[in-house]
C-alpha cells in the first residue's frame, strides 16, 4: 500500500498523528501533499505575514521529510473547490491507496473535506482521518443535557475531568525513514502573488527546531511567572508560540506536557504561571469547539444571534485611525502600531485594542477581525473569531450584561512607566511618566500626536444605552 499524506495546519513531522499512521501502514512508501490555494487564502483574509510564514513553515516541512526519505509534492488550486480532483489525480499519478490527513474545524475546510472524501471512495481509494489539533477531540466534549457548551469555565472543567479519566492522548512517533521511492520533492516559492507586504522573518524563524527550541526557553525561565508577567507587553512574559501552533509546527499535546513536566504532571493545580498557561491551551480549544457546535460564527453570523441587531458605526475615517494607532489613546496606538510592525500583538493589547474599537467607537467587531487576519502572523480564525466576538460581547464571555475597558487605567496598569508605550510611540517618548498615558495639550502640541478621536465618558453611556436597549428587546 502506498499512503498519500495531505498536510494542512500541521506543518510538523513530530507528533504528526496522520503522518505517523499513513507510514506505519504503507509498505511502499508515503507521499506528501500540500495545496496551495492563493485565492481561498484571500478570502478568509490571510495576510502577508501569515502566507510568508506558512511557505517557510512548509519549506522547512519539506526538508524534514526528505531525511526520511519523504518527497513533498504541491498541488495548486486557486479555492478548495478545485482540491478534491487535483488530489485524486496526484494519487492516481503516484498510485496512492489511501489518503491520510488532520481534521480542521471550519466550515468551508469540512466541507473540502467531505468532498475530498467522497471522491477518493468512489474511486475505491480509503480515506483516513485524525484529530491531531486538539488535545481532546471537541465532539467529545457535552453538557449534562447533550449540547455544546457555551461557557469556557465548565468546558474547561470537563475538560481536564476527561484528562484525568483517561490520561493525555500518546504523542505520535516520528516516522521511521523509508526506502527512497524515487519521487523529487517540489520546490517550494518563496512568494506568492498577492500576498506582499511588510515581512518580520527574523522574527519568526520557521521550523520545528525554533518551535520546540521557543518552547523549552518558555517553560524553564518564565513560565512559573506566566500569570503575572503575561500582562505586561513591555516585558518578555509570554510564550509567543501562537504562530507555530497556528500552522501546526507545534501540537497543542507537545505544549500540555511541557508544561505538566515543569508542574509535577499536575493539570489544574500547583503552580499558578502553569495552570494559567495550560487554561490558555484550553481556550484554544473552547474556540474549535464553537466552530464544531454554532457554525454560524465561521459565517460572519454573531455567536449571540440577538446581537446581530446592534446597531454599529459604519465610522471608515475612526476605523482608518485605529488601524493607524492615531487615536489619542496611548496604549491602544502602541497595540496597533506592534501589530503593523511585527506581525503580532501581545495578547492583552488585543482585547484592550478590540474593546476600543467595537465599544467606545462602536465600530463593528468584523471590521477588526478582518484588519487582524490580514496583518497577524498566527492568524488562525477560532481563537481570532473567539477573541474578537469575546471583546464585542456578541460572543461567549459570561459577563451577564456586557463588559468595557477603560483605555486609559488598561494602559496604567499594563504599562506603568509607559515604557512599551515610548517603544512603539515614539512621539510621546520624551514626556514624564504622569504624561505618556494621558498627554495635555501642551505636550500634543510640541509632537504629531493627535488628540483622543473619542470621548470615553461619552462612548461609554452611549454603548451602555444600545446594549441596555438590546437586552430590552431581547427579555421581551
Amino acid at each position: 500500500m502506498r499512503a498519500l499524506m495531505w498536510f494542512r495546519s500541521d506543518l510538523r513531522v513530530q507528533d504528526n498523528a496522520a503522518l505517523h499512521h499513513a507510514c506505519k501502514a504503507a509498505d511502499k512508501g508515503a507521499i506528501a501533499v500540500f495545496a496551495i490555494c492563493p485565492k481561498q487564502w484571500a478570502s478568509h483574509d490571510w495576510g502577508s505575514m501569515k502566507v510568508d510564514f506558512v511557505l517557510r513553515s512548509v519549506s522547512a516541512l519539506s526538508a524534514a521529510l526528505a531525511k526520511l526519505n519523504i518527497p513533498l509534492v504541491l498541488i495548486r488550486s486557486e479555492h478548495f473547490a478545485q482540491v478534491p480532483g487535483k488530489l485524486l489525480a496526484l494519487a492516481r499519478r503516484y498510485a496512492c491507496d489511501a489518503l491520510y490527513f488532520n481534521r480542521e474545524y471550519e466550515v468551508n475546510e469540512q466541507q473540502r473535506d467531505r468532498e475530498v472524501t467522497t471522491w477518493f471512495r468512489e474511486h475505491h481509494r480509503d480515506v483516513h482521518a485524525f484529530t491531531d489539533q486538539v488535545i481532546v477531540d471537541v465532539g467529545r466534549l457535552r453538557t449534562g443535557m447533550g449540547g455544546y457548551y457555551t461557557v469556557f469555565t465548565p468546558f474547561k472543567r470537563k475538560w481536564c475531568h476527561v484528562l484525568k479519566e483517561e490520561g493525555l492522548p500518546s504523542v505520535s512517533p516520528r516516522p521511521r525513514r523509508q526506502e527512497r521511492i524515487g519521487i523529487e520533492p517540489a520546490a517550494i516559492p518563496a512568494t506568492l502573488r498577492g500576498f506582499a507586504g511588510h515581512l518580520r522573518q527574523d522574527l519568526w524563524p520557521a521550523g520545528e527546531q525554533v518551535a520546540h527550541k521557543r518552547l523549552r526557553t518558555f517553560v524553564s525561565r518564565k513560565i512559573g511567572d506566566y500569570h503575572r508577567a503575561r500582562d505586561f507587553p513591555a516585558g518578555d512574559g509570554t510564550s509567543a508560540l501562537s504562530p507555530y501552533l497556528a500552522v501546526g509546527v507545534l501540537s497543542p499535546r507537545q505544549c500540555l506536557r511541557a508544561a505538566l513536566e515543569a508542574n509535577n504532571g499536575k493539570l489544574d493545580s500547583g503552580k499558578q504561571g502553569v495552570t494559567t498557561w495550560i487554561s490558555e491551551l484550553i481556550w484554544r480549544e473552547f474556540y474549535r469547539h464553537v466552530l464544531i457546535g454554532f457554525p454560524r460564527v465561521c459565517r460572519g453570523r454573531p455567536f449571540k444571534p440577538a446581537t446581530d441587531s446592534l446597531p454599529w458605526r459604519d465610522d471608515e475615517e475612526q476605523f482608518a485611525a485605529w488601524c493607524a494607532g492615531r487615536t489619542g489613546f496611548p496604549i491602544v496606538d502602541a497595540g496597533m502600531r506592534q501589530l503593523a510592525q511585527t506581525g503580532w500583538m501581545h495578547n492583552r493589547l488585543r482585547m484592550i485594542v478590540a474593546m476600543f474599537l467595537t465599544k467606545d467607537l462602536f465600530i463593528d467587531w468584523r471590521w477588526g477581525e478582518r484588519h487582524f487576519m490580514r496583518n497577524l502572523v498566527d492568524g488562525d480564525f477560532a481563537s481570532n473569531n473567539g477573541g474578537w466576538q469575546w471583546s464585542a460581547s456578541t460572543g461567549t464571555d459570561a459577563a451577564p450584561y456586557f463588559r468595557m475597558f477603560n483605555p486609559l487605567s488598561q494602559g496604567r496598569r499594563c504599562d506603568p512607566d509607559g515604557s512599551f508605550i515610548r517603544r512603539f510611540v515614539p512621539e510621546l517618548a520624551g514626556l514624564p511618566d504622569s504624561r505618556v498615558h494621558r498627554p495635555d495639550v501642551q505636550s500634543l502640541a510640541a509632537t504629531d500626536y493627535p488628540p483622543p478621536i473619542i470621548d470615553h465618558g461619552r462612548a461609554r453611556k452611549f454603548v451602555t444605552q444600545a446594549f441596555r436597549r438590546l437586552r430590552g428587546r431581547t427579555s421581551h
